[in-house]
């Protein structure tokens, strides 16, 4: 974990950074934001093949909506037969996951700390 503040610029777009086997999430994940996300995120996951790493350290906001996002992404990459790892998420949003029941299905059974 980055361990940076949660409470970025909500103004800022938020963006996917797009290399071999990973994408980066930049920015904030609001209610206003994570749709066009979802859309462009679930293009890279239906292109590719094999595991692929959502790199969740430069994204803000620990929001249902950032859980909706990972949620469908999940679903997704379960129809594309793809596996996704999601790294480096803040303690905030593995605490929201962990409260809505989605912590092991998002990040695994490891420790927080273990998400870095």
């Amino acid at each position: 974990m980055s361990g940076r503040s949660v409470t970025g610029d909500a103004t800022a777009r938020p963006r996917l950074l797009v290399r071999d086997g990973c994408i980066q999430v930049v920015g904030w994940l609001g209610v206003d934001t994570v749709l066009a996300l979802r859309e462009e995120g679930e293009r890279v996951i239906a292109t590719g093949s094999g595991t692929l790493e959502i790199d969740l350290s430069d994204a803000m906001g620990a929001h249902s909506a950032a859980l909706s996002l990972l949620l469908c992404w999940s679903r997704s990459a379960a129809q594309c037969r793809r596996s996704l790892s999601f790294t480096h998420a803040s303690e905030q949003l593995v605490a929201l996951a962990a409260l809505g029941g989605v912590r092991q299905a998002l990040f695994g059974t490891g420790q927080a700390g273990d998400l870095a």
